[in-house]
């Protein structure tokens, strides 16, 4: 056991009490930190990637109302009109319309995806069914990142590969026809699934996979339903996809992010009083594990289903400010919660005893090494954290959080850690809160929009 006391202590908590109202300190007022509004998050990251990347594979003009603006979408667009596709200017706010072709065109330029995994990894499946050679790249962070869980199948499928490493970035594709591609995933995630399925709709072969932990989040399987493609999953976990559908133009709305809605929802619940509503919230449940976690932890968190937006369920959030207790993520939970970590461990740290986030190593290869960041970060804040193998463990605590906090350029990273802000006495000195606009643009005026200190007297 890491410090004394461990998981079984928590069990002597009420798991369902809250603190709306908190009782004043005798003598002078103290500031209190009151959470309100009703807001909107960014469009759904992961859905703006793949209906940019099927628009731009569609002959003819579509609109996309309400996609993220941040510098990862942009860097899929960008790569996008490299190939031939006409894309408006992507605006906060706004609608993009794309004027898609049915055969990219080979690009004159190498295709920079910046820190985007989910552009290089979604954009090499599609050119992989494409008969000419790109060369693709990113930034520094991106090019650190695993790439040969997808090199490896789209190679067996009959793409060829070239570059100095064949696990990483920059990458020379070329590509062309494509077989029929049994596969069992490495690890489960959406951008292989994504990969592999978008390689068999380019080239037009069946591609039949199998993710070995937990079901990753479904956009990309939901979407080419939506086009009249097959895409069924059987007893034995394995996704069985058949190109017989036809991809065509569509109006459609991106919901919000779930994943930009959790640093909002990690604020309301660290305030002392006040309710926050979230509009518009994308509730796909491969996406919402972390709400049934933070419910497990005692957070207020109400859900209301509203309507279908891009093929995914959406609907509005109600949070109230909670006291929050230790828990347990197991790995059968973890890859329905990947981009949430963050906020959750920084969460655990404000709540009551220990939590533990057991085989978390695939931290290690997101835009930063988050497993071993997310450690010395909360122990530089003065909170009590270590990793042990794959497993992070953090003790909660009611001191204010005060220290420096290094970020290398992992926008979850640092919003987690500016939404510790929100702590009354706190002294939290984020290194690069801009890498935020990665995500989610805006953020540091949406959390300051909701939040607000006034006397408790």
């Amino acid at each position: 056991m890491f410090w004394g006391g461990g998981i079984g202590a928590r069990n002597i908590y009420n798991y369902n009490s809250r603190k709306e109202v908190a009782t004043p300190a005798a003598g002078a007022p103290s500031p209190q930190m009151i959470v309100s509004g009703m807001v909107t998050v960014p469009g759904d990251k992961s859905i703006t990637h793949r209906l940019l990347l099927l628009a731009g594979l569609c002959p003819g003009r579509s609109r996309i109302g309400s996609p993220l603006t941040s510098l990862d979408a942009r860097s899929t667009a960008s790569l996008l009109r490299a190939l031939g596709v006409n894309i408006s200017p992507l605006k906060i706010g706004g609608n993009v319309v794309v004027v898609g072709r049915k055969r990219f065109l080979p690009p004159g330029v190498v295709l920079n995806c910046g820190n985007s995994g989910t552009s290089a990894r979604l954009s090499l499946g599609l050119l992989a069914g494409h008969h000419f050679t790109v060369s693709v790249t990113g930034d520094a962070s991106l090019r650190r990142r695993p790439m040969k869980r997808i090199t490896e199948p789209l190679t067996l499928m009959g793409a060829r590969f070239g570059g100095k490493l064949p696990d990483r970035l920059p990458l020379r594709l070329r590509g062309g026809p494509l077989r029929s591609i049994d596969w069992e995933m490495p690890v489960s995630s959406a951008q292989i699934k994504g990969c592999l399925l978008f390689a068999g709709l380019a080239a037009h072969c069946a591609v039949n996979l199998r993710e070995p932990s937990g079901r990753s989040r479904d956009h990309t399987e939901r979407l080419l339903r939506s086009f009249g493609y097959s895409v069924l999953e059987d007893s034995n976990g394995w996704i069985r996809f058949q190109p017989n559908g036809k991809l065509e133009p569509f109006d459609l709305v991106v919901p919000g992010d779930p994943s930009s809605a959790a640093f909002l929802v990690g604020a309301a619940l660290l305030a002392e009083r006040g309710e926050l509503h979230l509009l518009g919230v994308g509730l796909n449940p491969t996406r919402t594990g972390f709400l049934a976690i933070l419910e497990r932890m005692g957070g207020g968190i109400e859900s209301v289903r509203q309507g279908i937006a891009a093929g995914e369920p959406v609907g509005d959030l109600a949070v109230k400010p909670s006291e929050l207790f230790g828990t347990v993520v197991p790995p059968s939970e973890v890859v329905g919660v990947i981009d949430e970590l963050p906020m959750l461990a920084v969460l655990a740290s404000r709540a009551h005893g220990e939590s533990r986030f057991l085989e978390v190593g695939e931290l290690r290869v997101k835009e930063s090494d988050r497993l071993s960041l997310l450690a010395s970060n909360l122990r530089a804040i003065g909170a009590k954290a270590a990793v042990e193998g794959n497993n992070l463990i953090v003790e909660g605590g009611s001191a204010p959080p005060r220290g420096k906090v290094k970020t290398e350029g992992d926008h979850r990273i640092a919003m987690a850690f500016e939404v510790l802000n929100a702590v009354p006495g706190a002294r939290v000195k984020v290194d690069n809160l801009e890498c935020a606009a990665v995500s989610f643009p805006g953020f540091s005026e949406s959390l300051k929009k909701i939040l607000s200190k006034r006397s408790s007297r």
